[in-house]
């Protein structure tokens, strides 16, 4: 009875939290709690194979900060999604383009990077193509995680790219984060092929909008 009481509460309490969400296009001003997420999102070894051993994570932060609240970049407020809790805090993020932008849309990333760190990033190898919205970065505050944050921000970014008319959603997951993939995989992602990015092996995950056997 004890268990049955608890795991009710556990419902009712992840159910109102459910309800007090809000997603919505990003704000300038948000852009370094954003940044943050999407560092969580590349996690600390990709932002390290970025900055190299002579730079520190703050410095990668302040970077990224600075390509968020401006217009021009993939990791721009722009393309980004934002998930509230009741008091308005930002609990987690999706950013997501047109894959057909890539190559102008990282032109940004490569400048600052070259700057910031004097590392040439121009030709990194493509993460994403035409044809797919494609998922820079999903992540969730940990305080957050497990109460359905993800999944919303994931169904928030599928309906963008309805609106967007594009036939598909992609994304990259690290081979070495089983729980993520099947998180993707729990949407209605599947298996692509394999990727590399940030110096790490990954799996292209992809969603066909197309043929109605998702979502």
């Amino acid at each position: 009875m004890v268990g049955q009481v608890v795991g009710h509460c556990l419902f009712i309490s992840f159910f109102a939290y459910l309800c007090s969400m809000n997603i919505r296009n990003a704000k300038p001003d948000e852009a370094r709690q954003i940044a943050r997420l999407i560092m969580t999102a590349m996690n600390y070894d990709c932002c390290r194979y970025f900055t190299g051993p002579d730079h520190t994570l703050q410095e990668f932060e302040d970077m990224m900060a600075q390509l968020v609240a401006g217009d021009c970049s993939q990791y721009s407020y722009r393309n980004t999604l934002v998930a509230t809790d009741a008091a308005g805090q930002v609990a987690g993020i999706s950013v997501s383009y047109d894959g057909a932008r890539l190559h102008s849309l990282r032109r940004a990333f490569a400048e600052a990077a070259r700057e910031a760190f004097g590392r040439d990033f121009s030709a990194m190898d493509d993460e994403t193509q035409a044809g797919e919205l494609y998922i820079d970065s999903l992540a969730v505050r940990p305080e957050c995680r497990r109460r359905g944050v993800a999944t919303a921000l994931l169904r928030a970014t599928i309906a963008k790219a309805r609106r967007l008319q594009l036939p598909a959603v992609g994304l990259l997951v690290d081979q070495g984060n089983p729980a993520a993939e099947r998180l993707y995989c729990s949407v209605g992602f599947g298996y692509a092929n394999d990727a590399a990015w940030g110096g790490h092996p990954m799996r292209h995950l992809v969603i066909n909008l197309v043929d109605g056997k998702h979502i």
